[in-house]
């Protein structure tokens, strides 16, 4: 990175949280540091909610899935809109209508105290780890920019975030948030504009998508239901409806954001507009990733995206093995090239023969050469056993660095790492306010005053943020953070909803009957998936309703 890119990135950094500092001053009362007051306006829950959402991850995993698996992603947010409306209908009148600070506190009134300390403890048990993988996802870009320490690089991250969320508590996220969005979406669409502007000349956008497409990345919707393959219309219309409302409407780190609102109406605005706007937002991110794998059929790819291993693999004994690999890759860039070429000028023909030709010769190669990859793989495994040998989480980094203009990629740097502040100072927040609110003052400390509360928020803020650093060390095992992060949200969240949706839809069940109903789903949902008996998505609607059916047979057979 050049001193123009520093320039960017520390200026960027530095404006966006001292404003929220700024702007958050005053936080004196529970009220305010755990919901801002209910001060709020739609705009600002709608932007918020997004910001929460949208992490590194987002931006460093989501490009690179495009780039490796297509546009097939974007069905996970299918029952996304839906699931705000059915919020906006139920959960929101009940969570302001009840004056609480947590979305928990409403399972004790409908049930007892150890149903509202169970659903707590498995949100703070998943929030806490999903938030090691968040932190983790920027630390990757230091560590490959600068070559230093990935646990360095994690301690620095979540560190940074640490002071500000502790410090100005909810406001200074809310603040913060909507300055990320907008340099966020400005950034992103610039990036894939200047990718289109890379691509030869006579190569326009209409004409990338129809390379992709013939590639097999434009596989935006498939309707074949198959409960095995991960993303489908269906798995993401139902499944993703499940994981959608359950993260929404039971998750803290985003109930704590529309609670903000100053009114159930601006609250349910704030969520509708997260709605309409959330899927063209990831659509837009995955294309971004599709143009990457377009600029590269005309352009040489790296065999292997993460530098610092290919780096570690040419000074060790299989440096033979490896120059073998890089003249074999280079041999297929250029058969796929040719094909590419053929491609387009059947494009422009009108050929349908000659496009299905180039179709099949461009996927043949694509297999090869992933095939190469995959023997490189092996070789660095070999050579470092601790690597970490799932790269789709640097594609789109290798690219911004290598290709895009100084000061852009300063920009684009800047953007992942607002968008992991964002997502993790919601996460601090959340996990805290819960804790405090569900566990610290309900069963060991009730008598405090608003002045102790906020003062051990803090402090249980500092708590979380250490465990969720230590977490990211250990997070490059989990392959794509993208799918990872939703995959362990997958494992809780079904359950969580199932909870909720006994109390607020099936009166006739009881608080006994609940608690031992989630225990036995949850137990059910982690065998499923650790014995692979259903794609991830499936798992939010299977837990959900083993909870309700456990819960409603148990009911029975006991009594009240």
């Amino acid at each position: 990175m050049s001193i123009l890119d520093w320039g960017v990135l520390v200026f960027t950094l530095v404006g966006i949280i001292t404003y929220g500092i700024v702007r958050s001053r005053g936080s004196r009362s529970m009220n305010d540091y755990l919901l801002a007051g209910h001060s709020l306006p739609w705009y600002h829950v709608g932007l918020s909610v997004m910001a929460t959402q949208a992490s590194a991850i987002t931006f460093l995993s989501a490009p690179g899935q495009g780039f490796t698996d297509g546009m097939r992603f974007v069905q996970f947010y299918f029952g996304l809109p839906l699931a705000m409306v059915v919020l906006s209908v139920t959960f929101v009148p009940i969570f302001h209508r009840l004056k609480i600070f947590t979305a928990y506190e409403f399972l004790e009134s409908r049930f007892d105290t150890r149903v509202r300390t169970l659903t707590a403890g498995l949100f703070l048990l998943q929030r806490g780890l999903s938030t090691g993988l968040s932190i983790y996802a920027p630390s990757i870009i230091l560590s490959t920019i600068l070559g230093w320490n990935i646990y360095l690089t994690n301690l620095i991250m979540g560190g940074i975030v640490l002071a500000y969320t502790v410090t100005g508590g909810t406001k200074a996220i809310s603040y913060t948030h909507l300055q990320q969005m907008a340099i966020v979406t400005f950034a992103m669409a610039l990036a894939g504009y200047l990718t289109v502007k890379l691509l030869p000349d006579g190569i326009g956008f209409v004409d990338a998508l129809h390379v992709a497409g013939k590639a097999g990345r434009m596989n935006l919707i498939d309707l074949k239901f198959d409960p095995n393959s991960r993303y489908n219309i269906w798995s993401g219309l139902i499944g993703g409806f499940f994981l959608q409302l359950s993260y929404f409407g039971t998750d803290q780190s985003q109930v704590g954001r529309y609670l903000t609102g100053e009114t159930i109406g601006q609250s349910r605005l704030g969520l509708l507009m997260n709605g309409l706007l959330k899927v063209p937002m990831q659509f837009l991110i995955l294309l971004v990733g599709v143009l990457v794998f377009v600029f590269y059929q005309f352009n040489p790819s790296p065999i292997f995206f993460n530098k610092q291993e290919t780096d570690r693999l040419k000074q060790s004994a299989y440096a033979r093995d490896y120059q073998l690999a890089e003249i074999k890759h280079q041999n297929l860039t250029v058969q796929r090239q040719r094909a590419v070429l053929d491609m387009q000028a059947a494009l422009q023909t009108d050929d349908q023969a000659g496009q299905e030709a180039a179709g099949t010769r461009i996927r043949e190669t694509d297999e090869a050469l992933k095939g190469v990859k995959t023997n490189v793989t092996k070789l660095i495994k070999k050579a470092n056993p601790a690597a970490d040998t799932n790269d789709v989480n640097y594609v789109f980094l290798r690219f911004v660095l290598d290709y895009l203009p100084h000061g852009l990629i300063g920009l684009l740097i800047a953007v992942i790492f607002v968008a992991s502040m964002g997502s993790i100072a919601s996460a601090y927040n959340s996990l805290a306010s819960s804790t405090v609110v569900d566990v610290y003052k309900r069963l060991i400390r009730p008598d405090g005053d608003d002045a102790f509360y906020v003062q051990a928020s803090r402090w249980v803020t500092i708590g979380w943020g250490i465990f969720c650093i230590i977490v990211a060390q250990f997070a490059n095992q989990f392959g794509s953070m993208i799918e990872a992060v939703n995959i362990l949200g997958s494992l809780f969240y079904g359950v969580i909803l199932g909870v909720f949706v006994v109390a607020f839809y099936v009166k006739s069940i009881d608080g006994k009957a609940t608690f031992w109903g989630a225990i036995i789903a949850e137990i059910l949902v982690i065998l499923s998936w650790y014995f692979d008996l259903t794609a991830f998505l499936w798992l939010n609607a299977i837990g959900c309703l083993l909870v309700v059916g456990i819960a409603w047979i148990l009911q029975r057979i006991w009594g009240r």
